[in-house]
């Protein structure tokens, strides 16, 4: 595998019955970039996540990431390997507090034992320290640490939204991967998470891929541009690129002096 690429994906395909939701999609991407996939309902952008991630098994293809092969990979080793995700419809744990939904996150590289931890020994409770620590300077970076103590059903949507990107943050990933982060959200809740993914980008020196409807965001915000349809990869690009495409005008964006809009 070329050592540029920190994700290489190639002739992946995966079908539902009759239906392919993906047929020989590719991808190298170099690492710290900001990839947008985009296309209509159905193209196989989620499939694809789900796929990336371990929650589908693919019919073929292969998948690298970071020199080695997860093809086929449980999504707990692929979390542990460095590639995190956040959800379409936001999967928090509603009942517990905004600080343990980090904390959860961030054990996932603990190897604490079940004696160690049944009987609290002194390493144990270090642990414990710094990872409620660690979870602390994550909801600081977010604006959340004044809801530390809250339930998580009871944000407001867009903290919501910047909780679940935390508590994928809280992995230590080395590629993000953000499915419809501005769904819902205003213009300005917008134009805040399109400066967030920024920061988040130069701050862990994230590879970052999403998937987004709201086109101001992408062509703002990705470096590069890839188009989904029926499962297959319509075009790709720079933003630039994509806006002039033709074919991409014709089937998704529209008019493109309304490519800004959702």
């Amino acid at each position: 595998m070329n050592a540029d690429f920190l994700l290489k994906i190639d002739a992946l395909s995966v079908s539902f019955g009759g239906v392919k939701a993906l047929e020989n999609y590719k991808l190298s991407l170099p690492p710290s970039r900001i990839l947008g996939i985009i296309g209509p309902n159905g193209a196989g952008k989620t499939t694809l996540f789900n796929v990336l991630t371990g929650f589908i098994r693919p019919d073929s293809g292969h998948i690298h990431f970071n020199g080695q092969e997860i093809t086929r990979w449980e999504p707990y080793q692929i979390a542990r390997l460095g590639i995190s995700r956040s959800f379409q419809n936001i999967c928090l744990f509603g009942k517990l507090s905004v600080l343990d939904n980090v904390i959860v996150s961030c054990q996932i590289h603990e190897r604490t034992s079940f004696l160690s931890a049944l009987s609290k020994t002194r390493a144990y409770k270090k642990n414990e320290k710094a990872l409620r620590e660690k979870a602390w300077k994550l909801l600081c970076v977010f604006g959340l640490e004044k809801h530390a103590d809250r339930r998580a059903m009871t944000l407001a949507y867009g903290d919501q939204r910047r909780l679940e990107i935390a508590r994928a943050l809280a992995t230590a990933p080395k590629l993000l991967i953000i499915d419809e982060p501005a769904a819902g959200m205003n213009p300005n809740e917008t134009q805040d998470l399109l400066d967030l993914i920024l920061k988040l980008k130069e701050k862990f020196n994230l590879t970052i891929v999403l998937i987004e409807h709201n086109m101001n965001l992408v062509m703002q915000l990705c470096e590069y541009i890839q188009v989904l349809n029926y499962g297959r990869l319509a075009a790709e690009g720079l933003p630039l690129e994509i806006q002039q495409n033709q074919e991409v005008i014709d089937a998704y964006l529209g008019d493109t002096n309304n490519a800004g809009s959702n």
